[in-house]
Formats: C-alpha cells, sequence, structure tokens
C-alpha cells in the first residue's frame, strides 16, 4: 500500500503532461468508483467478504441495508472527502512538486490525532504534543524558506494543506459508519457520492480535453492510479486496519514520503535537496511520536 501510494506521485505528475489534472482525475474516480461498485455487488451477490461476526461488517461486505440517515451521511463524506478533497489534492500536486506534496499529505496522521484528542477520543501526551510540533517545524522546513507570496508552488502546498485537512475531516467522519457496514462499501460509497458532484464540477476540463493526444502509456497510469492507488490501496489499508489496528496499520503510511521521494528522483527527475530530506525526516518522526505519545486510545 505504501510503495502504490508513494509511487502515485510521480505517476500522477507524468500523465498531467498529457491530460488536464483535473479531467485526469474526473475520469480516474468514475473508474475506481465503478471498481468498488462492482466488488460491493459481487460481495453482496455471494454474501462473502471476510467477516469478522454473523451479523458484523467485513471488510468487502456488510449485512446491514444503508439506512437514509446513514446515505445522507455518505453523500455530505464524499462531498467533503472524495470531491473536495480531490479537487484540492489534484490542484495541488500540479502546481507543487512531488517531495512537497508527500511531505504535507505526511502531516494528516497528526491532524486527526490532535483532533481525536480535543475532541476527547483519545488522552494526548507531552509526547503526542511534541510530535504535532515536530510535524510542523517539518512542513516549514520543507515549504517554508524561501516562500514567495502568490508563486506557483506555495499556492500548490496551501492547495495541498487545504486537502489533508478535507481528508482528515473525511477519516474521522467515516469511522462511525463503519461500526455497522463495510469500509469497503464507505469508500466506495462515499466515492461515487464524490463523483456525482466532481464530474460536472470538471465538465469544462473534460470538454477541453484532446483524447487523441493522449498516449497509451498515460492511460495506462490512469487506469494504474484508479485501480491501485484508490482501489486496491483502500482495500488493503482497510483489512491491514480489521486485522492489526489502525495505530499499527497507519505506521505503514510514515513510508509514503519515502517512496515519492525516491520515485520523483528516478522517473521524473525532480531534485530532493538536503533540506525537504531533514523536513521529511522531522514529519516522520513527529508522526511516529504522535503514536507512542497517545495514551488510552480509543478502540479500533
Amino acid at each position: 500500500m505504501a510503495l502504490i501510494w508513494g509511487t502515485n506521485y510521480a505517476i500522477v505528475k507524468h500523465a498531467f503532461r498529457e491530460m488536464d489534472p483535473q479531467a485526469f482525475n474526473a475520469i480516474r474516480l468514475i473508474v475506481a468508483s465503478s471498481v468498488f461498485v462492482v466488488i460491493m455487488l459481487v460481495a453482496r451477490r455471494t454474501g462473502r467478504g471476510v467477516h469478522v461476526g454473523a451479523s458484523q461488517p467485513g471488510v468487502f461486505y456488510t449485512p446491514h441495508a444503508m439506512t437514509r440517515r446513514e446515505l445522507l451521511a455518505l453523500a455530505a463524506l464524499g462531498i467533503v472527502g472524495q470531491s473536495l478533497y480531490q479537487y484540492l489534492f489534484i490542484a495541488g500536486l500540479a502546481r507543487t512538486s512531488i517531495a512537497n506534496s508527500a511531505v504535507i499529505a505526511a502531516a494528516a496522521p497528526v491532524m486527526i490525532a490532535v483532533v481525536n484528542g480535543v475532541a476527547g477520543e483519545e488522552h494526548l501526551g507531552p509526547a503526542h504534543w511534541l510530535g504535532a510540533a515536530l510535524s510542523l517545524l517539518g512542513i516549514y522546513i520543507v515549504v517554508g524558506p524561501g516562500v514567495k507570496i502568490g508563486g506557483s508552488s506555495v499556492r500548490g502546498d496551501l492547495l495541498m494543506l487545504g486537502a489533508m485537512g478535507c481528508w482528515s475531516a473525511y477519516t474521522l467522519g467515516a469511522r462511525p459508519l463503519m461500526t455497522r457496514h463495510s469500509p469497503v462499501a464507505v469508500t466506495g460509497i462515499s466515492m461515487a457520492f464524490g463523483a456525482l458532484f466532481y464530474v460536472p464540477a470538471v465538465a469544462s476540463h473534460l470538454a477541453g480535453l484532446h483524447w487523441n493526444a493522449v498516449s497509451t502509456m498515460t492511460w495506462v497510469a490512469l487506469v494504474y492510479s484508479a485501480t491501485c492507488s484508490l482501489s486496491l490501496s483502500y482495500t488493503i489499508w482497510y483489512a491491514a486496519v480489521r486485522e492489526i489496528g489502525s495505530a499499527r496499520t497507519s505506521v505503514y503510511s510514515n513510508l509514503v514520503p519515502v517512496f515519492a521521494m525516491a520515485t520523483a528522483i528516478i522517473f521524473v527527475g525532480e531534485p530532493v535537496s538536503g533540506r525537504k530530506i531533514a523536513g521529511a525526516a522531522a514529519v516522520l518522526i513527529g508522526v511516529a511520536l504522535t503514536r507512542v505519545g497517545t495514551l488510552n486510545p480509543a478502540p479500533d
């Protein structure tokens, strides 16, 4: 999962050379949503899907029907956590470097943990607050020095920060729904709702796309990003959460910036300075501290 998400930055960035970023993402969301719908239909038809109990949701399948209130909640989550998040993420990635994007994204677990602490879901110890501060320092080391107000890069960094805020809200908002429904169902349905809002919003980008100018490799990159980065990686993530818990699973996401920077150097030729490496290290250490500095965490 970490390898797929890490390499996805370079793959998507390379595809932007031939496709408008928002058009690329609209098609990607349609493909990923379709994959999730097929998986849910197959799971519903067969009644299988990594069960944890006869009446408890598995990873792919849940025995419970969606209520009207839950569908409305999923629609809201789709707008914030899929439509708005995807728009900001893609717009940010198109305007800033892969290294900056990956490092900022690595701070999302800190945002989630701090919100959980403020809401009383987790008790935050001194090490946790130190980790949060260290992660913020790491982001500043990467994107702060030498910033020119109004520059394309800083706009991209701010868009990426906004995307991580949406992702954090989505993660926290989706958690209650997963007590009754499978993670794949919650993700798939919210993604489908998100696509319904997202695609019309970027219709002008799709209309302006020169379809004949898109190479086969870019189409392969799009399908890979949709099926692997969205569909497969989400499934791996939630399967791991069910098996080893969210705290241990989140540790593996700390590898994403490492893979992202490595692939940026190899495939995109993006320079990664010592300052960015130091900033990334600060973010990762900070994330680790927020995990070990959390006392009495809520049950997974």
